[in-house]
């Protein structure tokens, strides 16, 4: 993630509640989104990639706190990939 300024923490996530370790919001929480955003400016693809990746890992976490009901597959979509931004905008 990029570097927060001296007045601002990271949003990071607390594993294995997945929740952001600043807000306490379900991670990654819109601070978390932008700044991840911001990161991966230059390459949406990297950024799809990752979130796939940290999707994996929080099915994983939850489902290991909770394994009766287990994690939603549709809140985790909505939450960690479908807020992704999906293509460069036209250029002007």
């Amino acid at each position: 993630m990029t570097a927060p300024t001296a007045s601002r923490r990271a949003h990071l996530p607390l594993r294995p509640l997945w929740l952001c370790r600043v807000c306490a919001a379900p991670w990654p929480c819109a601070a978390a989104r932008l700044d991840l955003v911001a990161e991966y400016a230059d390459d949406r693809i990297a950024l799809s990639v990752y979130l796939c990746a940290v999707l994996h890992e929080a099915a994983a976490d939850l489902y290991r706190l909770n394994p009766q009901d287990g994690p939603d597959p549709a809140a985790l979509f909505a939450r960690f990939l479908a807020w992704a931004p999906r293509r460069r905008p036209a250029d002007e």
